[in-house]
């Protein structure tokens, strides 16, 4: 290791040539001025080398990226973190440390200043890769003075630098108060020398047993009494510019080295001895220290002011650890509230904006009420008008009586969607009640079947006793009469004064008729059947959802489901069902009776024991419908049977066997859903929209899609299409050309297109046509073989 003079290349002629000069510098991000070593590092090379360097390239360190900051304060590890992240993140960063660069820029004034930003934890390691893998010649580093301080973690880097860099690379180390070096033809492991020679063009040569002498005494010198480096050397120039040598042998130099090696800092207490030393050194006149000259070296004091000092060095480091963990905190405190701040400022302006909406609504409902009170008035006023011209025409009073007595009638029943029956006409209807027109008799009364308005209908007479007030019979009744749904039977009119409700007709009857058929009548297909479960489902969910007021039926049951011609299913008896609260949940009694209504095997156990209604008991009573609607088996221990069946794989054996085809998968799955809708207590049954509708809608897609494939295999010839319509021929008709069309879409075609053919596209000979009645015959036994096939499976659509 070489120590020189900071003006040395003047007492040798000049500064070397090289290609590709290196200055390490260090600084902080945000930091205007840069690191006092780093400056004078680069203030020297620019002195002493810049004039002949063909490059000159700033290097800085920045450490490795291994987590992100959070917005709370806490760090992230990049491993973590997406790549597209890390690398923003990583790109900004270095933008950032690019600004390090930017006052060692203003300091060259150089235009040939190259900047190089690499990415490490080892500042040293990574200059020592860059100096081996680059062409770089010499590397320029800054230090502290200080030899305590060079001792601390992250001060050690230049001298390991100089010690580990390649041969091919000279090194410079720029102290405050000397100059480090390593050079390619000085350094040798046998043959180290120091030359110090503070801030002046003088260089002592000094052996290496002086060596910790003169860095102690340097480093005492200045710490005791406050003097510089450069003050000591420019008392030196006033002596002598001469080197002055001490060789190895001198009792002084055995002295310091012994005190060198057993411990840190040398120390010369007594003040005669040191002012010898220093006057010996720094005189031009080779004087020689006296070998007895006494020098004291307490070795205690060094040791407790070293010991001292490097417990204010811990404390200093605890309490700027401390103090960054406090700017850590409170940084992350202000962006916790100024989250809050924004959030709450946020709330604030949608609450205001909220109540002022509310404002004009309530100003534009209040504008709306005055406009309605005002037309009530008004048209108070005008009734009673009409009253006192109607009072002063007695002519004209017994007939405005009785159609003021309509007027209010048609008020207490409402809109009016329902027809008004007399007693007259329905006994016309009926016969006088004749037993012949009876087609059905429940526990509410008689059904007969007549014609009203030439309409079939079915009418319901009530016994005198299911009508406990008219008033609440009629209220029933303007409420369902307004009911419309493909799969609720649709309330046609009333008959009040005699109890008779008239219903559409439905021609295949109840459901309880088609489960256990009678013999010679086919039985429904397992397709008809899965459709009736998933129409009765939805007529349910209707009733339900009625507003204002949800409707309960409160007895579902086979002979209350009817069928249209096409066995399409719709719920009766609704116009015995009870009205009840839409606010009340479940877990409140919304109605109670303490007449059980209900038919056995469908009511619902929580409702037989507590006399509670809810919309969940209907759903009892359906899944019993779906157990028979599979099984075609009484109700009663029907449940247990099939649960018992599901959970021993078997239940393909309980299937009814007049079908043979059944799906297992989709009828072992509406099982389980109707095992799950007839559990005893409400609250463990699923809920009708959300969970058993979309069920049973998947499950009549998947039956839709292998219906059509059985369809497929019935399609008819396509010589029984209408070459016009596409649609199969009912009285076909032979053309001119040779083809046979439907009848009046050829007549049709001919009229409008002047006698060209619609297949040839040529002109018709004649405008004549003949009935194909050998097609026509041939269609119809199709017809009638294809509803014998599908009769089972597809009704009569």
């Amino acid at each position: 290791m070489v120590v020189m003079s900071n003006k040395f290349f003047e007492s040798i002629g000049g500064a070397p040539a090289y290609s590709m000069v290196a200055v390490a510098v260090k600084g902080s991000v945000g930091d205007a001025v840069g690191g006092a070593a780093s400056r004078r590092a680069l203030r020297w090379t620019v002195e002493n080398l810049l004039p002949n360097v063909d490059r000159l390239v700033l290097v800085h360190v920045m450490p490795t990226v291994t987590t992100i900051p959070s917005p709370s304060g806490s760090k992230i590890p990049v491993e973590e973190l997406e790549e597209s992240v890390v690398s923003m993140y990583k790109r900004d960063l270095r933008k950032e440390y690019e600004q390090v660069f930017v006052p060692f820029k203003k300091l060259c004034g150089s235009s040939k200043i190259e900047t190089l930003l690499m990415e490490h934890d080892d500042p040293a390691k990574a200059l020592l890769k860059y100096v081996s893998d680059s062409e770089v010649e010499c590397l320029v580093l800054g230090s502290c003075s200080s030899s305590f301080l060079t001792r601390k973690k992250g001060q050690e880097m230049p001298l390991r630098v100089l010690r580990e860099a390649p041969e091919t690379c000279e090194i410079y180390v720029i102290c405050k108060d000397r100059i480090l070096t390593k050079s390619t033809n000085q350094l040798s492991p046998d043959n180290e020398s120091i030359t110090l020679s503070p801030d002046s063009s003088s260089s002592f040569r000094i052996p290496q047993g002086a060596e910790a002498y003169t860095e102690t005494f340097s480093r005492t010198r200045s710490d005791r009494t406050g003097l510089s480096a450069s003050s000591m050397s420019s008392s030196g120039r006033k002596h002598s510019r001469r080197p002055a040598s001490l060789p190895h042998s001198n009792p002084v130099s055995r002295v310091f080295s012994d005190a060198q090696s057993s411990t840190d800092i040398g120390l010369v207490d007594d003040e005669h001895t040191r002012s010898v030393i220093r006057h010996s050194i720094v005189s031009g006149n080779k004087m020689q220290l006296n070998p007895g000259a006494n020098i004291k070296t307490p070795k205690s004091d060094v040791k407790s002011e070293v010991a001292q000092l490097r417990k204010e060095v811990e404390t200093t480091l605890s309490m700027y650890k401390q103090a960054c963990e406090e700017l850590v905190h409170k940084q992350t405190q202000v962006k916790s509230l100024s989250s809050e701040c924004i959030k709450e400022t946020r709330r604030v302006i949608t609450a205001l904006e909220k109540e002022e909406m509310l404002r004009k609504a309530a100003a534009e409902e209040k504008e709306k009420h005055l406009k309605a009170v005002k037309e009530v008035q008004e048209a108070k006023s005008m009734l009673a008008k009409e009253f006192c011209d109607r009072q002063l025409a007695e002519l004209s009073a017994l007939k405005q009586s009785i159609e003021k007595q309509k007027v209010i009638d048609q008020l207490f029943l409402k809109d009016g969607r329902y027809r008004k029956y007399t007693k007259e006409e329905i006994a016309a209807a009926t016969d006088n009640f004749s037993s012949r027109k009876i087609i059905g008799e429940g526990g509410y009364g008689k059904v007969y079947k007549c014609s009203l308005d030439h309409t079939p209908v079915a009418l319901k007479v009530l016994k005198p006793d299911s009508i406990e007030k008219k008033e609440e019979f009629l209220r029933e009744i303007s409420v369902l009469s307004q009911l419309r749904h493909p799969h609720v039977v649709l309330l046609l009119g009333a008959c009040p004064d005699n109890g008779c409700l008239v219903y559409e007709y439905m021609e295949n009857g109840s459901l309880d008729a088609h489960i256990s058929p009678k013999k010679g009548k086919p039985s429904l297909s397992w397709f008809i059947r899965f459709r009736i479960i998933y129409e009765t489902a939805c007529g349910l969910a209707f009733l339900h959802n009625s507003k204002p007021e949800p409707i309960v039926h409160r007895d579902l049951k086979p002979g209350n489901i009817l069928l249209d011609r096409n066995f399409v299913s719709k719920i009766g008896d609704v116009g015995l069902a009870k009205l009840m609260s839409e606010e009340s949940p479940d877990s409140v009694t919304v109605y109670r009776n303490s007449i059980i209504a209900g038919t056995l095997y469908y009511m619902d156990p929580e409702y037989q024991r507590t006399g509670t209604i809810r919309p969940k008991s209907d759903l009892y009573a359906f899944g019993i419908i779906i157990l028979q609607l599979l099984t075609a088996r009484h109700p009663n221990g029907l449940l247990f049977c099939v649960e018992d069946a599901v959970k021993r794989g078997c239940f393909g054996d309980m299937l009814d066997g007049s079908v043979r085809d059944w799906p297992m998968a989709e009828a072992e799955e509406l099982a389980r859903i109707a095992i799950k809708c007839s559990q005893l207590k409400c609250r463990d049954r699923p809920d009708l929209d959300t969970q058993v509708l979309p069920a049973l809608k998947r499950i009549l897609e998947s039956a839709n899609e292998r219906l059509k494939r059985e369809q497929d295999n019935v399609r008819p010839p396509s010589h029984y299409y209408c070459p016009i319509l596409k649609e199969i021929m009912e009285d076909p008709y032979i053309a001119a050309d040779g083809f046979t069309y439907e009848g009046r879409a050829i007549r049709a075609w001919i009229q409008h297109n002047q006698n060209v053919s619609p297949v040839t596209k040529h002109r018709l000979k004649h405008c004549d046509l003949t009935p194909n009645h050998t097609l026509k015959s041939a269609i119809q036994e199709w017809r009638s073989r294809s509803r014998l096939d599908l009769s089972t499976t597809l009704g009569s659509f």
